[in-house]
C-alpha cells in the first residue's frame, strides 16, 4: 500500500488540512475532529486504498483503516505537520456531540496503558496459579506493581488526556491533580484535616477518574482567566501559580468529593441494571455490538468500564459481551472463506477472521459482515448465544482490552479459577455457533442475485447507458471538483442539465438513495454500480429542491424517472447543478465514453462491458 498517496486522499476527503481541527487514532480508526463536517465526503473516503469505511459519529469523522492504522496515522501526520486549526471557526455542534467528543478524547488514549498493565498482572497471576512463581517473591511483587501502576495513577493519566483535549498546559494540570495522591496528603486525609477552617472529605483518589476531570476543567478556566489578565513579563510563573493556588483547594474541598460521588453513582446505576437484567443484558449487548462498533457508538462505554474498574476492580457486562461478539466475527469470516467462490473476498475474510480472533473486529465488520446480511445474521446469532452463556455464568474481565485469543489472561481470577474456564467455553461457543450458522446460510453473491432478482447477471455482457439528464454532455475532467475530475470515484460522464429530470440510463435495481436526495445509486443488470450525483456541494441544501421517485430495492427500466430537481432554484441558491454518472466498480468493466455534446436524455453516452464475459 502507498500510505503517502492514501493519506493525501484521506486528507482531501475530510475537507483538506485547513478543515482538520485535531486527529487521534484508536486500534483501527483515524478519528478526525473537523471544523466543518459537511465538507467531509464519506463516499470518497470509502474509495481510498486502505480505507475499509467512513462514518461520522460521536462528534468525529471516523475513517476505518484496520491493522494498518498506525502507519496511516503517521502518513497523515506528515501532511498535517505542525498545523493547528483549533481556532478555526466551523459550524456550531450540538452540546451532545461536543460532550461525546470530549469524553472519547479523554478516555480513548487511556486504553493502551490500562490494557498493557492489566494483561501483565493477569499473566503473572496465571503463572502463579500454575506454581511457576511464588506470589511472595520480590520479582512477582515488583512486576505486579508495574502492572498495577496505570490504574493507580489513573488520575494523572486522566489529567494528561483532559489537558490535551482542552489544550491547556498538561504539566501544570498534572501537578495540580497530583496533589490528590501525594502520600503525605493521603495520610492527612486519613487522620482528618481542614483547609481554611473547612473540613476536607477523606477520599481515596488513586484510581479515580471524575475528580481529575473536574479538577482539570476548573484549572482550564483559571489558566485562561489569568493568561488573559496577567502582565506578559510575569506570565510564565504567575499564571500557573495562581491557577494551582485556586484549583487545588477548590478540588480538595468541593470538586474532588463531587467527582467521587458522581463516579460511584455512575457505576452503581450500571451495576443495578446488570444485576437485574442479568444474562439478558449481556446477550442483547453482544448482539447489538456489530452495529455499535460500525457507528463508533461503543466508545462511550469506555468511561463506564474505566469507572467500574476503579471501583470494583472488574467488569461483568461489556467485556464478556465483547468476547462473544469478537469471536463470532472471527467464526463467520472463516466460514465465509471456506464457502465463497470469490478469491478476493476469501483473502479479505481470512485476514479479517485472524484479526477478529485477536480482538480487532473492524476489518471483519467493514470488509465482510456489514456488506453481506447473511454474514451479519451469523455474527448476531453467535454473539447472542455466546453472550447469554457468559452472562449466565457471570464472567468478569479484569483489564480493559479487546477480548481475543491473545488477551484471554484478562479473565484470570485467582479467587475464582473457573472464570477463565468459562471464558474459554464462551470463546469456543461463540466461534462454533457463528461458524456453523454461516456455513448453513451463506450463499455466493451470484446465486443470491439470481434468486432474489430473477436476473442472470452473468449473461449480460455489455450494455449502452443513456444520458441520465437532458443537457450538454462533457467529460468528467471538466467538472470543477477534484473528486470527479481526477476519477477518484470512477469513470463516467457529466451533464450540464437543461431540465431537472434524472432518468434510468438502463435496466437495474436501486441500491442507494441519499437522505438529502442529491445522490442516488443503482446496480445495472450486468452488475455495474452506477452513482448519480446531482450538483456540487448540493448536500448542503438538505433535500430542498429535490424529489425522489424511487426507493432502495426498487426495480427500474431504461427511461424510468428516478429524481426531479429544480435546476434554476439550485443555481439561485449558489450551487452548480452539473450532474455526474460514474461507474464506481470500474475495475470489473471496460468503459467507453461518448463525450460529444447532447441535448436529449435518451441518447447513448457510455458503453460498459464486463471483463471476462
Amino acid at each position: 500500500m502507498d500510505f503517502q498517496a492514501s493519506a493525501k486522499a484521506i486528507v482531501e476527503g475530510v475537507g483538506g488540512v485547513e478543515n482538520i481541527n485535531s486527529l487521534i487514532h484508536c486500534s483501527t480508526r483515524l478519528r478526525f475532529t473537523l471544523n466543518d463536517f459537511d465538507r467531509a465526503d464519506l463516499e470518497q473516503l470509502k474509495t481510498v486504498d486502505g480505507v475499509l469505511g467512513a462514518v461520522i459519529a460521536g462528534g468525529q469523522c471516523q475513517v476505518i483503516i484496520g491493522n494498518d492504522v498506525v502507519e496511516m496515522f503517521d502518513a497523515v501526520q506528515v501532511l498535517l505537520g505542525n498545523t493547528d486549526n483549533s481556532t478555526a471557526k466551523g459550524p456550531k455542534q450540538s452540546w451532545g456531540k461536543v460532550i461525546l467528543d470530549f469524553i472519547i478524547g479523554v478516555f480513548q488514549p487511556l486504553v493502551p496503558a490500562i490494557a498493557g498493565g492489566g494483561i501483565l498482572k493477569a499473566v503473572l497471576m496465571l503463572i502463579a496459579m500454575f506454581g511457576w512463581i511464588s506470589e511472595k517473591s520480590p520479582t512477582y511483587q515488583i512486576l505486579s506493581l508495574v502492572g498495577g501502576a496505570p490504574l493507580y495513577l489513573l488520575p494523572i493519566l486522566v489529567a494528561i488526556t483532559t489537558a490535551q483535549k482542552l489544550k491547556v498546559n498538561p504539566l501544570v494540570a498534572v501537578s495540580t491533580v497530583g496533589v490528590l495522591i501525594l502520600p503525605d496528603l493521603v495520610t492527612m486525609l486519613t487522620k482528618g484535616t481542614t483547609l481554611f477552617g473547612l473540613h476536607v472529605t477523606n477520599v481515596t483518589y488513586s484510581s479515580q477518574v471524575f475528580p481529575a476531570i473536574l479538577c482539570v476543567l476548573f484549572y482550564a478556566l483559571m489558566e485562561k482567566l489569568f493568561t488573559k489578565y496577567s502582565p506578559k513579563p510575569i506570565r510564565i510563573f504567575f499564571v500557573p501559580m495562581m491557577a494551582m493556588l485556586i484549583t487545588a483547594p477548590i478540588t480538595l474541598l468541593f470538586l474532588g468529593p463531587l467527582g467521587y460521588v458522581v463516579g460511584e453513582a455512575f457505576v452503581s446505576v450500571i451495576l443495578f441494571l446488570n444485576s437485574h437484567l442479568g444474562w439478558v443484558a449481556t446477550a442483547l449487548l453482544a448482539g447489538a455490538l456489530p452495529f455499535m462498533v460500525a457507528t463508533g457508538m461503543h466508545k462511550p462505554m469506555i468511561p463506564y468500564v474505566v469507572s467500574t474498574f476503579s471501583t470494583v476492580g472488574k467488569e461483568s457486562l461489556y467485556l464478556p459481551a465483547s468476547l462473544a461478539h469478537n469471536i463470532s466475527e472471527s467464526g463467520t469470516c472463516f466460514a465465509i472463506a471456506l464457502r465463497t467462490k470469490d478469491a478476493k473476498l476469501r483473502a479479505v475474510a481470512i485476514s479479517a477472521g485472524i484479526s477478529a480472533l485477536f480482538g480487532i473486529t473492524e476489518p471483519a465488520l467493514y470488509g465482510v459482515t456489514l456488506q453481506h446480511k447473511r454474514a451479519m445474521i451469523s455474527v448476531v446469532t453467535g454473539g447472542v448465544i455466546g453472550g447469554a452463556y457468559v452472562g449466565i455464568v457471570g464472567l468478569s474481565g479484569f483489564t480493559i482490552v479487546g477480548p481475543g485469543l491473545a488477551s484471554l489472561p484478562m479473565f484470570v481470577d485467582k479467587n475464582n479459577p473457573a472464570n477463565l474456564i468459562h471464558a474459554l467455553i464462551g470463546f469456543g461457543l461463540s466461534f462454533v455457533v457463528s461458524f456453523v450458522v454461516s456455513l448453513l446460510v451463506w450463499k455466493n453473491e451470484t446465486q443470491a442475485s439470481s434468486s432474489e432478482t430473477d436476473i442472470d447477471t452473468t449473461t449480460v455482457a455489455a450494455e449502452d447507458l443513456r444520458a441520465p439528464v437532458a443537457g450538454k454532455v462533457m467529460p468528467l475532467s471538466a467538472v470543477p471538483d477534484d473528486v470527479f475530475s481526477q476519477g477518484l470515484l470512477g469513470q463516467g460522464i457529466a451533464v450540464d442539465p437543461s431540465e431537472g429530470r434524472l432518468i434510468a440510463p438502463t435496466n437495474g435495481t436501486i441500491e442507494m438513495v441519499y437522505e438529502t436526495k442529491h445522490a442516488l445509486g443503482m446496480k445495472t443488470d450486468n452488475g455495474a454500480e452506477i452513482l448519480f450525483h446531482i450538483g456540487l456541494d448540493t448536500v448542503q441544501l438538505n433535500g430542498q429542491y429535490f424529489e425522489s421517485h424511487v426507493k432502495v430495492g426498487q426495480r427500474v427500466h431504461t427511461g424510468d424517472l428516478l429524481e426531479t430537481f429544480d435546476v434554476e432554484k439550485v443555481k439561485a441558491a449558489g450551487y452548480n447543478p452539473i450532474t455526474m454518472m460514474v461507474v464506481t466498480n470500474q475495475e470489473s468493466y471496460t468503459i467507453a465514453v461518448d463525450e460529444n455534446s447532447s441535448t436529449v436524455a435518451d441518447q447513448s453516452v457510455m458503453n460498459i462491458a464486463k471483463l471476462g464475459v
